[in-house]
């Protein structure tokens, strides 16, 4: 076997996508990770990073197209870390996402077979994202710039407009980095640590059409800043609340814990699941709301309430999901981890009229094997670290005879559903993929666990509990 080198051209084919986006191929045996390529892709590749049996490239020359190649949407879509998926079909997006479901289960969770659905898509794989944060800079001209960061790097692709934001907040990105340079906030460099402004943050509610703008900042001070406030709500009718956020600490963290409104109010209001809610700018909603909706949708169907179950939602955030699903169950519980979170649940509860629903702070490892109720079904929906072992011991512990588990990773999700299924107590009967983030590796997944005495499907529970202990 030939040795390979840094700065080395090789010709590869690649053959798959990894689970960051980057097109796979084989070099004599040895595997090569290589951005910005799709499967069928014939190209000289220029490796950058040399392992003993894998490296990873990058595309010097493009020797023959893959037929699910296509022209990016943005014309910076090469440079901009914000996508890695722009150069590819998006039909093969989405089996791409699949095998990664099916990949993830086979391998991590030892599922054979596992019974993954096509994933659910909305109907635009551009302009679907409600939020955005873009991180602020000065170009070597002293223009203050707003973008995403180069793949694989921290400098800054100055953004006027983004295919894959809501088109509405295009005017705003493009008006605010003009303000700020008006008004002599110097952006954060985090180098130094030094300067005003870190990042611009804009959300919109899809069905409303309201927006808030969020400026984090290292420090309250910003001179005319209230003045300045007023007047993009002045000049942006759709725009309902500028915020301040600040973070003065020395890390990739975009949000600070303390955010105060300059004018307006600090809120949007958002219709989801035929429901109203108050969403602010720094607390977690799903970013596509239609395939959030539509995946909601299959829970629903899936889970069937019929309005004597008691249902745990572990890890609810501002209750988007437990507030629709109590509509429809006895009683409600949701557990999550932020205050803030839990008294913007509360209130949205409130608002919506809904009683049989009870909200706690907490961690979801620390407040489940408190808890005295016993539920039938329970949700979880963690952050990408998956659930604490101390989460799946208790559900092992409480049986509960229906799991959800909604996933941001399949990595870990194929991981906790293999300790929740090894002993034979319960039977993954299926997994729905969601696409929440076209043109990007990511997807999400809802997966359903059911106490394996209650599956009729015998053949179900033989195919899906074979594990390679």
């Amino acid at each position: 076997m030939t040795n390979w080198r840094q700065g080395e051209l090789i010709e590869v084919t690649i053959a798959n996508l990894s689970d960051t986006g980057d097109g796979v191929g084989r070099w004599q045996g040895r595997v090569v990770f290589v951005g910005d390529t799709v499967p069928g892709d014939r190209a000289m590749v220029r490796l950058v990073r040399v392992k003993s049996q894998y490296a990873h490239g990058k595309l010097h020359q493009l020797l023959q197209p893959s037929p699910h190649r296509i022209r990016p949407h943005c014309i910076v879509a090469d440079k901009c870390g914000g996508c890695q998926w722009q150069h590819i079909d998006y039909q093969y997006q989405l089996e791409a996402k699949r095998q990664q479901v099916i990949q993830a289960l086979e391998r991590i969770g030892g599922f054979v077979n596992p019974p993954v659905d096509p994933v659910l898509a909305g109907e635009s794989d551009l302009n679907y994202r409600n939020k955005a944060t873009y991180p602020i800079g000065l170009s070597a001209t002293g223009q203050v710039q707003a973008g995403y960061y180069q793949k694989g790097s921290h400098k800054l692709v100055n953004l006027n407009q983004c295919p894959v934001q809501d088109s509405r907040l295009n005017p705003l990105l493009a008006q605010v980095k003009q303000d700020i340079q008006k008004r002599g906030w110097e952006p954060y460099n985090e180098q130094r640590h030094t300067g005003l402004i870190r990042h611009l943050g804009l959300r919109i509610g899809r069905r409303t059409g309201e927006i808030l703008l969020t400026l984090v900042v290292k420090d309250w001070i910003i001179p005319g800043i209230v003045e300045q406030a007023q007047e993009w709500l002045d000049h942006y009718p759709p725009l309902v609340g500028v915020m301040l956020n600040r973070n003065n600490h020395r890390t990739n963290a975009i949000f600070g814990n303390e955010t105060r409104c300059m004018a307006g109010v600090p809120y949007l209001r958002e219709k989801f699941a035929l429901l109203e809610f108050q969403v602010r700018g720094d607390t977690f909603f799903q970013v596509y709301t239609e395939v959030a909706e539509a995946l909601l949708q299959e829970i629903q169907s899936e889970l069937n309430l019929q309005g004597n179950e008691i249902l745990l939602d572990a890890y609810c955030g501002i209750g988007t999901l437990t507030l629709p699903l109590a509509k429809k169950a006895h009683h409600a519980t949701g557990l999550e981890v932020q205050s803030s979170a839990v008294e913007q649940a509360i209130f949205n509860a409130q608002i919506n009229g809904i009683k049989n629903v009870t909200f706690h702070t907490g961690t979801v490892e620390k407040l489940l094997p408190q808890m005295d109720i016993k539920p039938d079904i329970v949700l979880l929906d963690p952050p990408r670290k998956g659930c604490d072992r101390a989460v799946i011991d208790a559900l092992l512990a409480s049986k509960p005879d229906r799991i959800v588990y909604v996933s941001c990773k399949v990595a870990t999700l194929a991981r906790d559903l293999k300790l929740l299924c090894q002993d034979g107590e319960y039977t993954l009967v299926r997994v729905q993929p969601a696409d929440f983030f076209p043109q990007t590796a990511h997807v999400e997944a809802a997966a359903f666990v059911v106490r394996s005495h209650l599956v009729k499907d015998t053949e179900l529970i033989r195919k899906t509990q074979l594990h390679n202990l």
